[in-house]
């Protein structure tokens, strides 16, 4: 299950014997934990709100509060974040604080799908497949030559992560040394899943436009100056793909 905000706040930032029920004894957050270091977050756009609010704070200032604390401590700590999520349009949405993003866009580095990998993807499958094999402790296995190809041509909506479970899965059912396509294709998996051109050309539009108005501070002017388009046309744009503007 998803954790509770006040245990996100806890995990990152600590908190004191007693500030909530089963809080037995002090704890030290990762944040405090990476003095004089780095702290690596994962997923960062998937953090609430409130949790959002205490990390600037942390950003601005280096000063964090343990959950139930008063004192306010120091911290030296340098954040690198991750996430899937387009955090432009997250702040278009309200999900995600502007004030934040501007923050920890220092130095962005975007990495590229891995459906635009390339030969990637079967090297990092090699990779992981010898990995997994070695933690289930079973024979090494490799890939049959129908599935090197449908891996390379799959359009990988989950990424790395859902190219991990599918080889876990790939190597639990496979009764020999190969791994073969029925084996890492889930019985969902069907043609109802694939995008049509049309609704990839729609996502793709809606992907662009969230980005130009972000890029543009919410103005539509500017927006519609960076899109080449009418404000009029901006505006039915946006009523289309169903955006805001603040």
């Amino acid at each position: 299950g998803t954790l509770s905000p006040n245990l996100i706040q806890s995990e990152l930032f600590g908190h004191e014997k007693g500030a909530f029920t089963g809080a037995t004894k002090r704890r030290i957050g990762w944040v405090e934990q990476a003095q004089g270091g780095t702290l690596f977050l994962d997923e960062i756009g998937d953090l609430p709100l409130d949790v959002q609010v205490n990390l600037l704070r942390f950003l601005q200032q280096g000063e964090i509060q343990r959950v139930g604390g008063d004192a306010t401590i120091a911290v030296d700590a340098r954040i690198i974040a991750a996430t899937h999520v387009d955090l432009n349009r997250a702040v278009l949405e309200g999900t995600f604080r502007e004030d934040l993003l501007f923050r920890l866009d220092v130095l962005p580095l975007e990495m590229p799908p891995l459906a635009e990998r390339g030969a990637d993807v079967l090297e990092l499958a090699e990779h992981y497949l010898a990995r997994f094999c070695d933690e289930l402790g079973v024979k090494r296995k490799r890939l049959t030559p129908a599935t090197e190809a449908a891996l390379r041509t799959y359009a990988w909506p989950g990424n790395i992560r859902e190219l991990m479970n599918r080889l876990r899965r790939g190597i639990v059912l496979a009764d020999g040394n190969m791994v073969s396509l029925p084996e890492i294709r889930p019985h969902h998996d069907d043609d109802s899943n694939f995008p049509t051109l049309a609704r990839a050309r729609e996502l793709a539009e809606r992907r662009v436009i969230a980005e130009a108005i972000a890029r543009a501070g919410n103005n539509v002017t500017e927006a519609a100056r960076l899109l080449d388009v009418s404000r009029c046309t901006l505006h039915r744009l946006i009523r289309k793909h169903d955006l805001s503007i603040d």
